[in-house]
């Protein structure tokens, strides 16, 4: 993964083996280069290292450092030493010391550190082993890696400030130990301020940082200037003993992003490179999608010859099959999308993207890290949103927030899938139309954020804006072990999400459309299928065994049709009717509509009920994106045309229809306010857009 700010915003937890046959539980915390926190995600880390209720103090901290970047990273092992327990130094990345021009003694940094010292290559395993043995051999030995270094200040108001602060540090987070105690009055120091997001802070610590912060300010004094140098101070000393610059060297990545990070180049580029990923979403995931669609008419069409004809086999067969197959089949399209990005991630070029983006970023007032959230939503708003907590300033996260939404999460892909693949169905004449309206839809969506971005920073959420810092990782060939175990979680969450959220969904929107049903009207409907099946029993020749398939089609379809209008859902659509119709929508879309907001994905589940309810499936029923096609309104005219289809696509592009999103504003921001304001602001944008989209071809001649 990535280690700048954003990529990291939880722990995950496991267990280590180790050489003696023994197992270590061990917890990785959010990545960070520093102990000093001003923001809730930095705090779990701090909390988790430093032993702070309500986390256990571990028993051995290893910190892993990148050895090309040595000098910033002893910054943090020089923070966890002084937390006074056991410590081990991971030093990772060291098959890239020669191309940086570097030489690390790791031994004789192991002795100007005074804690263990391990050589690694994550990504190759090399060195794991040894890391294990140096783990287990601290676990049984701690002392031999705890270190007593200390940070010794030479400015006198600063040891003053220091121990004013330690005086009022809770007995629970320094166990007794004056070392941590002091140590955790540095970081109250350097971590408290009025802008800070630090719960469970005693009120009279925050107010004696306050008070020694305020006093410091007056005096022309920086305590965090004075700290921040003594470290470094110590660092720079040292390094010359284990830290060697042999050469200087124009690096593979150097070179490579004089033309990547050129302000021309780079975004032509960019928008090249994502133009050729979506349309590679289509042209590769089809075959499979061709599969899972006659798996799922192959699974209804046994389901069906197996039931008894009635309510449970329509049930069985539409609801559940139907349903669910429907948004099961853009599964290969999603997986696509999250192995493209994972290789891009892993090559180097995701951090290359903040840079190239954040010149379009700081126009419109956003801080540098909301391109790391904003990428993140690209998967899903809900992550994306959490990962916002890296963020210094409540403005900048509250601003990102408003915006996440609009950008092309995974759950509008299978509605853009289906509406496009309607409009230009594979293997249409037009190349590239496919991808390249999809990537409209992603710049659309990317833009309008943007857009929305000055506005709001503008007007509801004004202040200044706080350059970006990031780091940017070398160059390197994926790591496929890394992508695909990354490719299977994300899979797994899919599916878990498919066989929960949106079956339930999917039931609940076919007993909306199948209930209540009017017994006569059932009757006279079954009555005619009746006729014609067994006049297509009986028919004399070929010919007119097809017309009377087809007819028997058209009178499914039509059943189907009136059930569907007559049922909840129905009534529901149509009363919405009027609302939608402007944007060329009918009830049958406003059913989609609502259905949506429990999960955007469940358009195309809900879809998948509407046409395909009564229908028998057979090898002779058409796939869903073909129904579309072929769906007529009252008057004959087309349901889903290619204005239609675009208005709907716009109005799915800005419309917050998801409950999980909304729900993860009010817990980060607790208040309804924020939560509101994004479902109102976005259903108006959308609402507009899709009526200027719609109105506006029409006036064209386009409709």
């Amino acid at each position: 993964m990535g280690n700048y700010p954003g990529i990291t915003v939880g722990q995950h937890r496991g267990r280590m083996r180790l050489p003696d046959g023994g197992r270590a539980r061990v917890l990785d915390s959010p990545g960070t280069y520093s102990l000093s926190a001003r923001s809730a995600d930095e705090q779990v880390a701090v909390a988790a290292i430093a032993g702070l209720p309500p986390h256990p103090r571990p028993d051995l901290v290893v910190v892993v450092v990148d050895a090309t970047q040595l000098v910033r990273n002893l910054y943090l092992v020089l923070q966890v030493i002084e937390q006074h327990v056991p410590v081990v130094v991971a030093l990772n990345m060291t098959d890239m010391l020669a191309g940086s021009g570097q030489e690390v003694d790791a031994a004789e940094l192991a002795r100007a550190l005074g804690v263990p010292v391990a050589p690694i290559v994550a990504r190759s395993g090399h060195g794991m082993e040894e890391l294990r043995a140096v783990i287990a051999a601290a676990l049984a030995h701690p002392e031999g890696a705890r270190a007593s270094w200390r940070f010794v200040p030479e400015e006198p108001r600063l040891v003053a400030d220091i121990d004013a602060v330690a005086a009022l540090v809770p007995e629970e987070w320094w166990h007794g130990e004056p070392v941590r105690r002091r140590a955790l009055a540095l970081w109250s120091l350097l971590s408290l301020d009025e802008d800070d997001e630090l719960t469970d802070v005693p009120r009279a610590l925050r107010d004696a940082v306050g008070a020694r912060r305020a006093a410091a300010h007056a005096a022309l004094r920086s305590i965090e200037g004075e700290v921040v140098a003594g470290r470094y101070r110590w660092i720079e000393e040292q390094a010359p003993r284990f830290l060697k610059q042999v050469r200087e060297v124009t690096t593979f990545s150097e070179r490579i992003d004089r033309v990547l990070l050129n302000p021309l180049f780079g975004f032509v580029l960019f928008v090249a490179l994502m133009t050729l990923l979506f349309q590679a979403l289509f042209l590769g995931a089809d075959p499979l999608i061709s599969l899972i669609e006659d798996g799922f008419a192959w699974l209804g069409a046994r389901s069906a010859a197996l039931l008894p004809e009635g309510l449970l086999a329509d049930f069985v067969v539409n609801g559940l099959i139907g349903g669910v197959g429907a948004f099961v089949v853009f599964l290969p399209q999603i997986l696509l999308l999250f192995l493209f990005l994972g290789i891009l991630e892993d090559c180097g070029y995701m951090a290359r993207m903040a840079v190239v983006m954040d010149r379009l970023m700081k126009a419109v007032g956003l801080h540098g890290r909301a391109f790391v959230p904003m990428l993140s939503g690209f998967a899903c708003a809900v992550p994306a949103i959490m990962a916002t907590r890296t963020m210094e300033r409540n403005r900048d996260r509250l601003l990102t927030m408003m915006i996440i939404p609009l950008m092309t999460c995974s759950a509008r892909l299978p509605v853009y899938g289906l509406l496009i693949a309607a409009v230009y169905p594979p293997g249409a004449s037009q190349p590239f139309a496919q991808g390249t309206l999809l990537v409209c839809m992603y710049v659309f969506g990317a833009g309008t954020a943007l857009a929305a971005a000055s506005v709001l920073g503008r007007t509801v959420f004004k202040g200044p804006r706080i350059p970006l810092l990031i780091e940017l990782p070398p160059y390197r060939l994926p790591h496929w072990p890394t992508i695909l175990r990354t490719l299977f979680e994300q899979c797994r969450d899919f599916v878990q999400k498919a066989g929960t959220i949106i079956l339930l969904c999917s039931v609940a929107m076919w007993l909306l459309l199948n209930f209540p049903r009017d017994a006569a009207a059932e009757a006279g409907r079954r009555a005619r299928r009746s006729a014609l099946e067994s006049a297509l029993a009986a028919a004399p020749d070929e010919a007119r065994r097809a017309d009377l398939r087809a007819r028997l089609e058209e009178a499914s379809a039509q059943a189907a049709s009136e059930r569907a209008r007559d049922s909840y859902a129905g009534r529901l659509g149509r009363l919405l009717e009027p609302l939608i119709a402007p944007l060329g929508f009918d009830w049958r879309i406003g059913i989609g509509i609502v259905g949506s907001f429990a999960a955007r994905e469940m358009f195309v589940a809900t879809m998948g009920v509407v046409y395909g309810a009564g229908e028998e499936a057979d090898e002779h029923t058409p796939a869903l994106r073909e129904r579309l096609q072929d769906a007529r309104r009252a008057d004959g005219r087309a349901v889903f045309t290619p204005l239609v289809c675009l208005a709907l696509l716009v109005f799915f592009a800005l419309a917050c229809q998801c409950m999980s999103t909304l729900a993860v504003v009010y817990r980060e921001t607790r208040s309804w306010r924020w939560p509101a304001l994004l479902f109102l602001y976005t259903a108006l944008l959308a609402w507009s857009a899709g009526l200027l989209v719609y109105q506006g071809g029409r006036l064209l001649g386009l409709a």
